[in-house]
């Protein structure tokens, strides 16, 4: 048999073993447990090799009651300990964790596990309430585990699991493929329906490798995990899990005296913050003066970050340190990724200038191109798509990391794909953006967010990016509510709650339409209204939920 021929097994959960062998006495995850009688926090762990002995015993334990290679098993356990163990082992199995963000709110969840059509429920007391009075997977589901105490809806409980497991003895990992399906996972909802992207591991072996080359991640390192879901990639990194004490469905309201402690108990090298998270724990932080020397390196994603919070992000670190941003999607991350410090010296003046955002060059092995603007399928690949260098497009992306489809989504699946005649496709991003003379892509918004009125198409990142510079701006978004039959160019403004930045109403609308006309991408406005407080994505409490904003605008001006 040839290498070719030969089997080469594809196991996202391979990592650990492999940790557990080389630094076996590593923490892998570390959770806050409680506090002392003296307000200090105290914490548990799992070590690399606790955390591979447990998920073997787990997995064979879950074997034995039915979910083995191929079952899509909903997860919904708060991040813990249990949470990192029970992923690892469905990975090892080689059955598919369905994962969904649960404040997504009923409706979608109802959506979405439906969509899913899971075959087993893990859950904490309260997922397995709300799957009763909901009927979540009624139709599909066959076997229950409860991480907790089970009432009266059957089942297992993860001790029984544990038991069963330890009965079975020594674990074998499943041999799966590069495109065998690992995990379903569910985009946030924030600018359309929850869609469940579908993760090989050939998808999830790429992006860890693309992480850890991207930003230099080395074994040893200490990460704190503000996002659950992102933490699952410390110990495939060998890097230390830190798991905070917060609302990990809330990044907006964290408190950031807690975010510190954890940094300063642990001596985290590496920190993932969403901007909302990353703007309170700043502006917290500067006053308080914190300072974070042993982080090398901070990476925040879900939208774009402010300048002016990176800047006081700079206060607290290093001088060599940034805050990396990268670009991307659930479908596909990273895709490019640019440096804080590129940003506050050069790309964020042109931001305020209706550039865009600069989102950086593309990281390696993903080719990023930019195709002409269409809300169609598109049924085959050609040259003829592409758009002339500097030209705003829609973004599409090819490489190892990118997702081959949605589960049990054709329709999203054909509109989201671009299948070439080697088998091979482009995923559309759904952004729009373009190059710039030095390669660097600038993100320039959603493709379902362009307004389009009967003077042209208007962009919403380049717009708002103008508007966002005046002191007396939080955010703004564009939107293009229907009035009397027609598309009108509608900028939501919500106000710097700063006391030195408020002023009368009148007088900002003023100073705001007046700068609009300063700028060809903003100078297109009809009307100006203040918004008390913007609604936002769940996952990030980032992403501005435009169609809300829409909604909300239409209702202003009727």
């Amino acid at each position: 048999m040839t290498v070719s021929e030969a089997k080469v097994v594809v196991n996202i959960a391979k990592h650990l073993p492999e940790m557990a062998k080389r630094l076996p006495y590593h923490k892998a995850v570390v959770f806050p447990e409680g506090r002392d009688k003296q307000g200090r926090v105290t914490y548990t762990h799992y070590t690399c090799a606790q955390l591979n002995e447990k998920s073997d015993i787990i997995a064979a334990g879950l074997v034995k009651v039915g979910i083995t290679r191929g079952v899509r098993s909903v997860l919904m356990v708060k991040p813990c300990l249990d949470f990192f163990a029970l992923t690892f082992a469905l990975f090892k199995i080689g059955a598919v964790p369905v994962l969904v963000d649960p404040g997504m709110g009923t409706k979608n969840l109802g959506q979405c596990l439906a969509e899913a059509q899971p075959e087993a429920f893990i859950g904490i007391p309260k997922a397995h309430v709300g799957r009763i009075l909901l009927g979540w997977g009624k139709k599909t589901l066959k076997t229950l585990v409860t991480v907790g105490s089970k009432l009266f809806w059957g089942g297992y409980t993860l001790s029984q699991i544990e038991a069963l497991g330890k009965a079975a003895g020594p674990f074998q990992m499943a041999e799966t493929q590069s495109e065998d399906m690992a995990a379903v996972l569910f985009t946030s909802g924030s600018t359309g329906v929850p869609k469940g992207a579908v993760y090989s591991h050939g998808n999830f072996a790429a992006q860890v490798e693309s992480l850890k080359d991207t930003y230099h991640i080395e074994p040893g390192e200490m990460d704190l995990a503000t996002f659950p879901l992102f933490g699952l990639f410390g110990p495939a990194l060998g890097m230390t899990t830190i798991i905070p004490d917060m609302d990990a469905t809330k990044p907006a309201e964290v408190d950031p005296e807690k975010i510190n402690e954890a940094i300063q108990n642990f001596g985290a090298t590496n920190m993932f913050g969403s901007p909302a998270l990353l703007n309170r724990v700043s502006s917290y932080g500067v006053k308080h003066g914190y300072q974070w020397p042993s982080l090398k390196r901070v990476i925040s994603a879900g939208a774009p970050v402010p300048g002016d919070v990176l800047d006081r992000v700079h206060s607290m670190l290093g001088d060599d340190v940034e805050v990396f941003t990268p670009y991307g999607a659930t479908e596909s991350l990273p895709v490019a990724s640019i440096g804080s410090r590129t940003i506050v010296a050069e790309t964020f003046v042109k931001t305020g200038e209706g550039k865009g955002v600069c989102v950086g060059a593309p990281v390696a092995k993903v080719e990023v191109q930019i195709i002409k603007i269409s809300d169609d399928p598109i049924e085959s690949w050609s040259e003829d798509l592409l758009v002339s260098k500097g030209e705003i497009g829609e973004i599409i992306v090819r490489g190892p990391r990118v997702t081959r489809s949605y589960f049990n989504r054709d329709a999203s699946t054909k509109i989201s794909k671009i299948v070439r005649e080697d088998g091979s496709f482009h995923h559309r991003m759904g952004d729009l953006g373009y190059f710039d003379d030095q390669g660097r892509l600038w993100f320039c918004g959603r493709k379902s967010h362009r307004v389009v009125t009967k003077a042209g198409c208007r962009f919403t990142v380049p717009c708002e990016g103008v508007f966002n510079t005046h002191p007396g701006v939080y955010r703004s978004a564009l939107v293009g509510p229907v009035v009397n039959g027609a598309v009108k160019a509608v900028l939501c403004v919500e106000l710097n709650s700063e006391p030195a930045a408020l002023k009368p109403l009148d007088a900002l609308r003023k100073e705001l339409l007046e700068l609009g006309q300063s700028r060809d991408s903003s100078s297109f406005i009809d009307t100006i209204l203040f918004h008390p407080s913007f609604p936002v994505d769940i996952r990030h409490n980032s992403k501005i939920f435009r169609e809300k904003l829409k909604v909300w605008a239409e209702g202003e001006l009727k």
